[in-house]
């Protein structure tokens, strides 16, 4: 699937290991309590639909997620700090809604950190709603624990 963004071409491509660095650089300038390489060589071991979106040869953003029965659950999903803000997040759900629809799921679901206003921004903007709170679910820092909104997409 391509996709066309402010003049800028962009591609989606499975996500290998070969591509974890780069992957992990995103992952480590986006979030405070990144995933560890082998997070995301388990996902991809286990089958998961892990797709990076490209441009030319620069890594925009990629994501994660696992099939269930009639339901897609998002694990990951980041944007390059460089090309947040322009749309590609949107972008990337899209596509996740497009593949999710093609399987006949029925359902989107992700849990986001509760102090994450701009991600719960635009899963809201996206259609996803506010369905619970999952307690002390994310690590914080030191040694805490924050809470995630669960929220959850009907395809």
């Amino acid at each position: 699937m391509n996709a066309q963004l402010q003049g800028i071409e962009a591609r989606f491509e499975p996500m290998t290991e070969t591509a974890l660095d780069a992957v992990l650089t995103i992952e480590t300038q986006a979030y405070p309590h990144p995933w560890q390489r082998q997070h995301f060589v388990d996902c991809l071991a286990n089958g998961y639909q892990a797709q990076m979106l490209l441009a030319e040869d620069a890594l925009l953003g990629y994501f994660v997620a696992m099939k269930g029965f009639e339901e897609v659950h998002l694990l990951n999903i980041a944007v390059a700090p460089v090309h947040q803000r322009q749309g590609w997040a949107q972008v990337m759900l899209d596509a996740l809604a497009l593949w999710a629809r093609g399987l006949g799921m029925q359902w989107v679901w992700l849990e986001a950190r509760a102090s994450n206003t701009r991600a719960i921004h635009i899963y809201k903007a996206h259609g996803f709603r506010y369905v619970g709170l999952r307690k002390q679910y994310y690590p914080a820092d030191q040694g805490q624990r924050e809470d995630a909104l669960v929220m959850s997409l009907k395809l």
